[in-house]
């Protein structure tokens, strides 16, 4: 209605004012309802052109929608496994600390497997005590078995020497005996050495290697623990919490609740028609009013237009998806952000709003060597937006007695 009354003034009126002051017709006499189309037939046609092609140009170059939310963030509050609720710490609408316990889930299982792994850290430390015992007592071993070898050698070396004097004292049978004796002897020795040795590798590398892999088990059998007590991750409130002890939590299947963090708010997010996805551009200066703040026009500014149209998203299934269930255009999601801090304080998330997006061509108009023409048009979009934010002005406005009065809400 603004932009016929608009184009009225430059087409009907000028029309009109021809046909009475030149021609000399007068309304109720030469012009009435039933000859003012003869009479004003080019003043009509000449404005319901120019109203379509300055709606067109407007709605185009300066683009609106109705499908703009507050968003904020969520945070689902799932634990890691399933298991059955044991301890519930907090409640709906309560507001907790990031780390703050929410739940815990039964950990009887857990505490025995991590009683299971310090058993096993201190076994392990038990048996690096016995083998640094029995690394002190093979000292002993060696220098026993030391000593009966030089005790057999030289019994040995004694009656080789009586028998390279006199071969008819020492029986050569007897000097053979020794032999066995002294060899045996030496082999005690060597494996008494070579058991000191066994021990001191075990001292050093493998004791400590299963020690290290049984407090890892440790490690891994708390962090399991850990797992069964449910924390935020944020500072936030939680919302939808119906827990109670004895409920299953199953993150496959269903959820303990949400969590609204503090830090809550990403702005605006806006649906603009598919039309316009060649004007919507980053940077871009937008206008928004919202229900939750009524006769308050908040200035934005685009700061990311989406590349996709979530109406063609499909997953991968067992079924071909037909084109014909993705026959319902989407809209462009633009996010718009506040020009300037805190402008969308007292904005409940979540409210709707209603934005508009204006076209600048300053840049452009600064351009050497611009044709006229180009000039010219170049001016009337912009300008022709002063339309638009005159239309969203009215729009908070009405839009309290639209919403309480006309709907009744």
């Amino acid at each position: 209605m603004l932009e016929f009354l608009i184009c009225s003034m430059l087409t009907i009126f000028p029309d009109f004012l021809f046909r009475r002051y030149v021609q000399g017709k007068r309304i109720g006499r030469e012009i009435n309802l039933y000859s003012m189309w003869f009479e004003l037939r080019y003043g009509i046609t000449a404005c319901v052109i120019l109203t379509v092609s300055l709606i067109t140009m407007i709605f185009y170059f300066h683009p609106s929608t109705t499908n703009v939310t507050a968003v904020f963030r969520t945070v689902t509050i799932l634990p890691e496994s399933n298991g059955r609720v044991a301890e519930v710490f907090v409640g709906t609408n309560e507001k907790v600390a990031a780390g703050a316990p929410l739940f815990r889930l039964d950990n009887s299982e857990q505490q025995a497997a991590l009683e299971t792994a310090r058993r096993r850290v201190a076994e392990i430390e038990a048996e690096t005590t016995v083998a640094q015992s029995e690394l002190a007592s093979s000292d002993g071993l060696i220098a026993q078995a030391e000593g009966a070898y030089l005790q057999a050698l030289n019994e040995l070396e004694t009656q080789v020497e009586l028998n390279q004097r006199n071969p008819n004292i020492v029986a050569r049978r007897e000097i053979e005996r020794l032999q066995v004796a002294a060899d045996g002897r030496k082999g005690a020795l060597a494996a008494a050495v070579s058991n000191k040795q066994t021990l001191e590798t075990k001292i050093a590398s493998l004791l400590p290697a299963q020690k290290a892999s049984a407090e890892a088990a440790l490690a891994q059998a708390q962090v399991d623990l850990d797992k069964t007590t449910v924390r935020a991750g944020v500072a936030g409130t939680v919302q939808q919490f119906g827990l109670r002890p004895g409920d299953i939590v199953n993150p496959m299947i269903r959820s303990a609740g949400v969590l609204v963090p503090e830090d809550r708010r990403i702005g605006l997010i806006a649906g603009f028609g598919q039309i316009e996805a060649q004007v919507m551009k980053a940077g871009m200066i937008a206008e928004a009013t919202c229900i939750g703040k009524p006769f308050t026009i908040i200035p934005m500014v685009v700061t990311e237009v989406q590349d996709v149209i979530a109406a063609g998203q499909f997953r991968p299934t067992d079924q071909l998806v037909d084109v014909q269930q993705l026959a319902r255009p989407g809209t462009l999601t633009t996010y718009l952000e506040p020009l300037f801090e805190g402008q969308l304080t007292g904005i409940p998330p979540g409210s709707s709003c209603i934005a508009n997006a204006y076209t600048s061509n300053h840049d452009a108009l600064d351009e050497p060597g611009i044709s006229t023409w180009r000039w010219l048009y170049l001016h009337v979009i912009d300008t022709v937006g002063l339309v638009h934010a005159a239309i969203l002005r009215l729009q908070a406005l009405l839009l309290p007695v639209q919403t309480l009065v006309l709907t009744g809400h």
